[in-house]
Parts: structure tokens; C-alpha cells; sequence
């Protein structure tokens, strides 16, 4: 009798041990470590594996990804530019709704992230997620005297703030528990840690510095026993300028220093995802790899083209313009047993999304006032269709020109690229004021159908206004935009500006 008693709370306590061991297996399966690396400037045609017969730089890191992953091949940027594209990324919010109307943030100014909105970060770090940013934050923060303890204000363009300054307003202070990283490329040789500025070291040291403090926080997650799951955010600041390959990987390429960049950032890629493997981290976490915009002009694209190498794999365009070259990118994402290897999805995405597909894997609802432009893609993870409240993107150019994506459908309120590219909107006087494009049959944006499809144009443009002047473009309650007035068509207000200041100077001249 006494042996049936103590068979029987053997048996319950093995299945309260089991009970236990499975709801901390379906917790950890629920909430995976999740790795996100974003490149500085790189095309979607710069990955051999997402264009093989335009690209002739190897990328066999990234190209593994896409074997052991999910490609999406109609993924975009918020913005075709640096600034506005993290922005989204942190808050699911397009950076247009901020005073960021156009251009890029300089730093030596408050953080363009308002100190009450919530982050990735900080959404992740809520759920129970160490949180890590190692790279280029490119969002604003100040500088503070180490002395005084007084604002430092910028007074060139490539200035450095003095090792010893102090960060009240960084990615500390905006749901990260590490920073490690620099502001910007300008001002890149200030290496931070945590709100300090540590150090000044030569540019070319920095894809190996963020490269070495990756991997190290990936092995010293390993080692951490208090089961929390991590988020490690990796914005590189490459490829972007300066351009600048190490020593070992200059001349690889047989292309040039932009290709031995791409291919130092290929190797970059790889060693994260080894110290993943190599720390048994691999099968539980989600790795995702994008990139924040096109290729820069800076890379020399036309020499690259003779060569044989096309950034942007045939979009039109590249950085900073409304084509899509400026800001269709690459993104893959690797996640085992849950996404199906070598896979493709065509599904419209944005990296606007990832904060509420973290909401989505995470099982956890963003605070509200939050995540505005944010649609969950998990759905298409699982090989389903993804179920969102949002028509379309809103595309968004460096001199602030907007575009929007329907369906299949484009409409750009520019008449040129509304970037860098020719015809910018000084070279585009006899063109129509607008761009529409059928993205199915004309992805190369060359046949403009705005002047034949005038309810398609309607319809966009109706969509695009309601997006805009309701604070959010999915589903949800009215939320206020920081500015009150966003100007849409930025070529007609630029234009009654100089015919203006051309009737003031005819005035005066009369008088």
C-alpha cells in the first residue's frame, strides 16, 4: 500500500514536472530570440541569390539565409533614406507624421522619437526581452558636456562630440538595455556605449568593431541562465559612405571598394548567424536581414552597370528617389520549424511592419498610440495570407515627395524621381505632374499612366489623404500626427513659392 502511495506521488510529481518543462518549452517556442540585421544602403540587386543573372557580387551569407528562409519580393523601406526608414522601424509609424518632413537628421539634437512612444524596444523589453542595439542609430540624441553637463551644440558638419560626453536621450533611453554604436556616418569615429561617448577611433575599424560586439553578445546571451529571451538589433553603417573595406577584404571583389564593402558586410552576416549555431541559439530564433533603403549614387553605380552588376536588379532608380529602386529592399527571414526553407512570398510588406509582428509572435497587444502604420506579416510566415486593415504603403522620397502603393497600382506625386536620379523635378517641366505605374505589367516604371487612368488616381489619392489626415493608416482609433499641416504635392508648393518671388522681384524692379 505504501509502495502504490509513493508509486502514485512519484507519478504526479513527474507529470507536474512535465507540465512545467512544456509550458516553459511552448513559452520559449511563443517568445524566440530574435536577431535583426539591417544594412546601411544596400540594393536589392547587390544579393546574388534575389538577382543571379544582374548581381556579380558574392554574398554567400546572405544567400544561405534565403535557403534556410523566407525571401519577400515586394518588401520596402518607410522612406527611401536613412532616418525616416529607422524611425518606422522602431515605432511602426511613418517619420512624415513627425516634424522630419524631408532629409535626414544630423545629430547634436533632441531624439527624434518622443520620450512617451513606445519602441520595439521597449515593447519587447516589456515582454520579458533583453534588449540590445549595436550599430547606427541615426535618429538624433544630445550631447552633453562631460564637465558642465550643458548641451554641446554642432557647429561643423563633421563634428566630433569629446569622448567622456553624455547621451541623456539615446537607445538607453528609448527601450534598449546596450548600446554600442555611433550616431551617424559623419560623425562615426565617436564610438558610444551605453549614453557615453568612449572612444575615437579611424571609420574603417567600425564594421569589425560591430561585427566583434555582436558576436559577443550573442555568446554571453548563451551563457545567461535567467531564460529571458533577447532581441539584438543590428544596424550596420554599411555599405553606405564612408566606403571603406578592411584591409583583408580590399580587392575580393575584382569590382571595386563599394563590392569589397558589400562583400565585408556579406562576411559580417555570417558570422552572427555562426555564433548563433555555434552557441545553440540557431533553432530558436527568429534572424531577419533587410536593408534601409537602395543603393546610394556613392557606390558608382554606373561602373558597377558596365561591369555587369545592377543594384537595384533592374527597378528604377536608387537612393533617395520614389522609384522603386530608392526603396524596395531585400528582407529574408530565417525562423526554424516555423518558416518554410527556400520559400518566396510576393506579399506587399513594409519595416513599418515588424513592431506588431512582434506583437503577433509575442502574443502580447502594442500600447495604444502606437504602431500606426504596423501590419503583422506572421500569417505569412505560416504560408498563409496576411489579414491587414491597411490599403496600401505610402512611399516617401528624400525631398519629401510622396508615392503610394496599391495593389498592383502606383501613384507618385512627383513628376520625376523626387530623389537624386534624373529627371529630378527641376529637369521635369514638361512632364505630367504625377506617375502612375502598373507594378505587375511595368515594374521597371517606365510606361506613366497617370493621364489614362483617372479613377485609379482618384482612388489612390483619396486613400493616400485619409491615411494621412487620420493620424494612421490601419485600423484604430484617430491618432494625431505631430504636425498639423503635411503638404502632399511638394513640386506644385515649390513652384507657387518661386512664381511668387519672381512677381515680388518683377514689383520691385518696376518700382
Amino acid at each position: 500500500m505504501n509502495g502504490l502511495k509513493f508509486l502514485n506521488i512519484k507519478l504526479v510529481f513527474i507529470m507536474l514536472i512535465s507540465a512545467v518543462w512544456c509550458s516553459n518549452a511552448q513559452t520559449n517556442s511563443e517568445r524566440p530570440n530574435i536577431v535583426f540585421i539591417l544594412c546601411d544602403d544596400l540594393g536589392y540587386g547587390d544579393v546574388q541569390s534575389l538577382a543571379p543573372e544582374t548581381s556579380k557580387i558574392k554574398t554567400p551569407h546572405i544567400d544561405q539565409l534565403t535557403q534556410e528562409g523566407m525571401t519577400f519580393t515586394d518588401a520596402h523601406s518607410g522612406a527611401s533614406v536613412c532616418t525616416p526608414t529607422r524611425y518606422g522601424i522602431m515605432t511602426g509609424r511613418y517619420s512624415w507624421r513627425t516634424k522630419l518632413q524631408s532629409g535626414v537628421v544630423q545629430g547634436f539634437a533632441p531624439n527624434l522619437i518622443k520620450e512617451n512612444r513606445p519602441t520595439v524596444g521597449d515593447f519587447l523589453g516589456d515582454q520579458g526581452y533583453h534588449t540590445a542595439l549595436i550599430g547606427k542609430w541615426h535618429l538624433n540624441f544630445q550631447y552633453l558636456d562631460p564637465n558642465t553637463k550643458t548641451p554641446i551644440a554642432k557647429i561643423a558638419k563633421k563634428q566630433l562630440p569629446p569622448v567622456g560626453a553624455i547621451i541623456p536621450d539615446g537607445p538607453i533611453n528609448r527601450g534598449f538595455d546596450y548600446y554600442h554604436g555611433f550616431h551617424h556616418a559623419r560623425d562615426m569615429k565617436a564610438v558610444i556605449e551605453n549614453d557615453e561617448v568612449v572612444l575615437h577611433e579611424d571609420e574603417i575599424n567600425m564594421l569589425p568593431r560591430l561585427t566583434t560586439k555582436s558576436v559577443e553578445y550573442i555568446e554571453k546571451q548563451a551563457k545567461n541562465k535567467d531564460g529571458k529571451p533577447f532581441f539584438l538589433y543590428v544596424p550596420l553603417g554599411s555599405p553606405h559612405t564612408p566606403i571603406l573595406p578592411s584591409k583583408e577584404w580590399q580587392g575580393k571583389s575584382g569590382l571595386g571598394a563599394y563590392a569589397d564593402f558589400v562583400m565585408q558586410t556579406d562576411a559580417t552576416v555570417g558570422a552572427i548567424t555562426k555564433a548563433l549555431k555555434d552557441n545553440g541559439l540557431s533553432e530558436n530564433t527568429l534572424v531577419i536581414f533587410s536593408s534601409d533603403n537602395g543603393t546610394s549614387k556613392a557606390a558608382d553605380i554606373k561602373e558597377l552597370a558596365k561591369q555587369g552588376h545592377i543594384v537595384s536588379a533592374g527597378y528604377r532608380g536608387s537612393k533617395s528617389d520614389l522609384w522603386d529602386g530608392g526603396h524596395r529592399v531585400p528582407f529574408i527571414v530565417k525562423w526554424p520549424n516555423m518558416v518554410k526553407p527556400n520559400s518566396k512570398n510576393n506579399a506587399l510588406i513594409c519595416l513599418t511592419d515588424v513592431i506588431a509582428t512582434f506583437s503577433d509572435i509575442t502574443n502580447k497587444d502594442l500600447p495604444s498610440e502606437s504602431g500606426e502604420d504596423s501590419v503583422s506579416f506572421l500569417s505569412a510566415l505560416k504560408g498563409k495570407k496576411i489579414k491587414s486593415t491597411r490599403a496600401g504603403v505610402i512611399h516617401h522620397s528624400i525631398s519629401g515627395h510622396f508615392g503610394y502603393r496599391l495593389g498592383k497600382w502606383k501613384l507618385l506625386l512627383a513628376k520625376g524621381s523626387g530623389g537624386w536620379s534624373s529627371p529630378r523635378e527641376n529637369e521635369s517641366r514638361d512632364m505630367p505632374i504625377a506617375q502612375l505605374y502598373d507594378i505587375q505589367k511595368d515594374p521597371s516604371e517606365s510606361n506613366n499612366l497617370y493621364t489614362k487612368c483617372p479613377k485609379i488616381v482618384e482612388k489612390l489619392l483619396k486613400q493616400l489623404e485619409l491615411d494621412i489626415i487620420t493620424g494612421r493608416s490601419t485600423k484604430g482609433e484617430f491618432s494625431k500626427n505631430d504636425v498639423d499641416k503635411i503638404v502632399l504635392w511638394k513640386s506644385e508648393k515649390k513652384k507657387n513659392k518661386k512664381n511668387k518671388k519672381n512677381k515680388k522681384n518683377k514689383k520691385k524692379s518696376k518700382n
